[in-house]
């Protein structure tokens, strides 16, 4: 490898970096905004996951149109449908979560949702999942009951919603890596857009539909603009850098939905949040590593 080469490599790595780590500052900040609107505001959660998602598909609408209608041309439209209600379900359970249990135990336990993706691809996808997968979704599920204390008589159940939106995404995410290979990504993302408001709409109206004014127009125009602008940053990370490489830098999100839990609400977090976070980190990133030495062993085709 040349000189050029080598710069040009590292400097794409480190964007993709710095636009890994902005998009999970994003995130905290529509964290920070959604709890604020469903615990300080006492917005439905529901409707909040609508307007949310609602006005993040208006700001999309420029994408929409360069992509056109034809992108949603697909001999799996079943799959489709699936996908983006497991995945709305999932936004439903995580902006619920949000207004009843601090960020920084929310974040900690939607975490998870590798491990679920491991599970999901053993029972469904029928992939081989080995020894060493299985210990470390062992540990990841073992940290994650460390932080929920279930033992303790401070536990909730509101705090499982989190770990819910972790097995919905996972489900999701699941189907989505069924149709790579069938699908080109304009027509998996533009489903998604088109599909998830108007399922938004029908589970808000069903618990009861809220419109917004005042402070939670704009906290909700903020939140579909954040939600954008953090989509736009992770996929920019992936496409610039090996998502290999990129991934650990997505944990970032845990210190930083810590930080800003802190600073709005003042939320402490306790040492054991620490202790099953380390425990998650490990299996995360032992599973990451497992996984790109099995890529580099896998015969080339």
């Amino acid at each position: 490898m040349n000189q050029t080469s080598l710069g040009f490599s590292s400097s794409r790595a480190m964007a993709g970096a710095a636009f890994m780590v902005l998009a999970g500052i994003a995130f905290a900040g529509l964290n920070v905004v959604t709890q604020w609107l469903t615990m300080t505001l006492a917005f439905p959660a529901t409707s909040m996951a609508f307007w949310q998602y609602g006005f993040a598909f208006l700001f999309s609408l420029p994408f929409l149109r360069r992509a056109g209608l034809s992108a949603m041309r697909t001999e799996y439209p079943s799959r489709h449908v699936v996908r983006v209600v497991l995945a709305a379900f999932g936004v439903g359970a995580w902006v619920s979560g949000l207004a009843h249990v601090p960020i920084w135990q929310a974040i900690a336990l939607v975490m998870t949702s590798p491990f679920f993706i491991i599970l999901g691809a053993r029972l469904f996808l029928g992939e081989r999942v080995g020894a060493a997968r299985w210990a470390a979704t062992a540990v990841g599920f073992a940290g994650a009951m460390i932080i929920l204390e279930p033992w303790s008589d401070s536990f909730s159940w509101a705090a499982l919603l989190p770990i819910l939106s972790a097995l919905l995404w996972g489900a999701s995410s699941l189907i989505t890596k069924s149709l790579t290979s069938l699908e080109r990504p304009e027509t998996i993302t533009v489903w998604l857009l088109v599909l998830l408001t108007p399922i938004n709409g029908a589970i808000a109206f069903s618990a009861g539909f809220a419109m917004p004014d005042g402070a939670a127009l704009g906290l909700l125009l903020l939140a579909g603009i954040l939600t954008v602008v953090a989509q736009y940053l992770l996929t920019l990370a992936y496409t610039v850098a090996d998502a290999a490489y990129v991934q650990p830098f997505d944990d970032l999100k845990l210190p930083l939905n810590v930080f800003a839990g802190w600073l709005v609400f003042g939320y402490a977090p306790t040492g054991y949040l620490w202790i099953g976070a380390v425990l998650i980190l490990a299996a995360s990133l032992f599973i990451m590593r497992n996984e790109m030495r099995r890529e580099r062993a896998a015969p080339a085709t």
